[in-house]
């Protein structure tokens, strides 16, 4: 398993969906996911440190996890088939007992970084799925998507953000 960062969301300019791209610690690798509207509002609610005045899907989550005695000690993204991400988020207690529960990858996102959860992402998953960042004939490539992804603004999710905020009323 190798640790990842949320490097940040995009939103794919083909099909208009989010992406959520995770990055290895030493920036070597990133991993895009394309990821529903409702979990990346969620991720960036967090990412912005945006408050709202009811808890959300996931920071309920959290606290029905807190509230049973446990605590996210990790997820991992360990398979994808057919385009298709699948994760397992780790739960302990004080005892160190651990359970495991199936989730999507972007639900097991947006619950580990509201814990500061580590996020770990299998090494076939990374061979199926990754891009490098660091190969000199992919060097402008890469810099030219980190670009891309540095230069994402809050606003650039207004709508997504409203959006999602009428579904939730």
């Amino acid at each position: 398993m190798i640790e990842m960062k949320v490097m940040g969301i995009a939103i794919d300019t083909a099909s208009g969906s989010p992406i959520i791209v995770l990055n290895d610690k030493e920036n070597r690798k990133a991993l895009p996911i394309w990821i529903g509207s409702a979990e990346a509002s969620a991720i960036i609610r967090k990412i912005e440190n945006i408050k709202v005045l009811r808890p959300m899907t996931h920071d309920l989550i959290i606290d029905i996890i807190d509230k049973t005695g446990y605590c996210v000690d990790r997820i991992e993204i360990n398979d994808v088939e057919k385009e298709t991400y699948f994760s397992t988020i780790y739960l302990t207690n004080s005892e160190g007992e651990e359970i495991t529960i199936d989730s999507r990858p972007s639900d097991a996102i947006a619950v580990a970084i509201r814990v500061d959860a580590p996020i770990f992402v299998s090494a076939k998953v990374l061979a199926d799925g990754s891009v490098s960042c660091d190969s000199a004939k992919d060097e402008e490539e890469s810099e030219e998507f980190r670009n891309f992804i540095q230069s994402i603004k809050p606003s650039d999710f207004e709508k997504l953000l409203k959006d999602d905020k009428q579904s939730d009323q």
